[in-house]
């Protein structure tokens, strides 16, 4: 198998709890705390060691919470590469209201990085041993919005693949110099980088075959929730309709896609399968409470209800 690896530039250390009411001004008693290394990277190493791959997240870190993530990503038992910073790892928290069911997450902006900072993390890249390189999550202050394009830059020479999963200003400096192998945006994270609404899912698959189309990226998985998802490359668009459970958080699903289609292609599939198990692992996530992420026996259970991919034909209207 290919090895992989995972950049995480603005990790956190991810809380999770139950509390009986959300409400303003008095204090809210919660219980089932529970903490995970977190961070887009971080998470999709975190899924492919669970399904039985191996990845070494490379990620940037600091202060005494920085510590805290070091410690929980070794008893994930995920091996690392830290890269260290000034300013402190941000703690997120998610809160599952028992009484309504919704969740309720609260997501700092993170630390403020210095030049030198992330510097020394581009310089770490040129000599990681990896044949896929997950770029995952957001960019933290400080750090430039070409960043992911000088990490494709950095890994070109050796052939490494560039798996991208970032949105805004981010993705749209990354797609400018290209290079991708694998990008996996959400529907909204689609609209957004084009700047219009999508109304279906044909409109989906003709906006992420321009990418395609253009030499910018090999293959496209764009996520849809309750639709699917949609996987568009040279050999056309391709449609995997959603598998139907019961929802208990959405937090981690697409790290949880990301990470199981990065390892079918590490293991030599072919992308339909690859993109079969990543939807059963992204469906496997949400059966998870809080910040947890999907469980092999849920993937391996739903993969097994996953068809295969249903072929589109780009303009026409596929619902």
């Amino acid at each position: 198998m290919r090895r992989i690896a995972t950049l995480t530039l603005n990790p956190a250390i991810d809380g999770a709890c139950e509390a009986e009411r959300v409400f303003p001004t008095h204090k809210i008693r919660t219980n089932n705390e529970r903490y995970d290394p977190g961070g887009g990277g971080i998470n999709v190493a975190r899924v492919v060691a669970r399904l039985g791959g191996e990845a070494e997240a490379y990620y940037l870190a600091g202060g005494v919470t920085g510590a805290v993530l070091d410690s929980l990503i070794d008893k994930a038992g995920i091996a690392r590469t830290r890269i260290d910073i000034h300013d402190h790892t941000r703690v997120s928290l998610a809160v599952h209201e028992r009484a309504s069911g919704q969740e309720f997450r609260f997501v700092p902006e993170g630390p403020l990085v210095g030049d030198a900072e992330w510097q020394a993390a581009l310089d770490r890249l040129t000599v990681a041993e990896c044949d896929y390189l997950v770029v995952s999550g957001s960019l933290p202050r400080g750090v430039p919005d070409d960043f992911y394009a000088r990490a494709r830059a950095a890994m070109a020479p050796r052939g490494v693949k560039l798996v991208v999963d970032t949105s805004g200003a981010a993705l749209a400096r990354t797609l400018v110099d290209g290079g991708i192998f694998l990008m996996k945006p959400s529907q909204g994270e689609l609209e957004q980088l084009i700047g219009r609404k999508l109304a279906d899912v044909a409109a989906i698959a003709e906006a992420a075959s321009a990418f395609v189309a253009g030499g910018q990226v090999e293959h496209v998985a764009v996520t849809m929730g309750h639709r699917g998802a949609v996987l568009v490359n040279a050999g056309g668009a391709f449609l995997l309709p959603a598998v139907p459970v019961e929802a208990r958080s959405a937090v981690g699903a697409g790290d949880s896609f990301v990470g199981a289609m990065t390892l079918g292609f590490a293991r030599g599939w072919s992308a339909a399968e690859a993109f079969r198990y990543g939807l059963a692992a992204g469906t496997a996530a949400v059966l998870t409470p809080g910040t947890d992420l999907c469980c092999r026996e849920d993937v391996e259970r739903i993969l097994a209800s996953v068809p295969e991919p249903e072929a589109l034909t780009i303009g026409a209207s596929a619902g």
